[in-house]
């Protein structure tokens, strides 16, 4: 269940209006997470705000550059090279700025975040 849209929001956490670059997926904590297309990791490890996350380049798709992030996991299961579509990367968590357990999920195409749904 999505429970925050990608878009301009009241941070939960700071109380300032900005940019939510994802979308929201409500899951219980230590669920599996899945890479959404197969791609190389760009970086898997901690971020900050973020959390633990995971970040893959998918290459080029639909004609541009893309990539996703993964956020907020409580374990990480993958350290570098390529995973395939389905592949488990890393299980659900509360890290990083997060009020409970969720997938922060962002897309980004030719480096800008966008708004997921119109990748999945």
């Amino acid at each position: 269940m999505v429970t925050s849209e990608f878009g301009y929001r009241i941070h939960p956490i700071t109380g300032t209006r900005r940019l939510h670059a994802g979308i929201d997926i409500a899951t219980p904590c230590g669920q599996p997470i899945v890479a959404a297309l197969d791609g190389e990791i760009i970086s898997a490890g901690w971020g900050g705000g973020y959390g633990n996350r995971v970040v893959i380049d998918h290459g080029i798709q639909r004609g541009v550059p893309v990539a996703t992030s993964y956020n907020h996991m409580q374990r990480i299961a993958v350290s570098g090279g390529r995973v395939t579509r389905g592949q488990v990367i890393g299980y659900e968590g509360t890290t990083g700025f997060s009020t409970g357990c969720h997938l922060h999920f962002e897309t980004y195409v030719n480096g800008d975040p966008v708004n997921p749904r119109g990748w999945l």
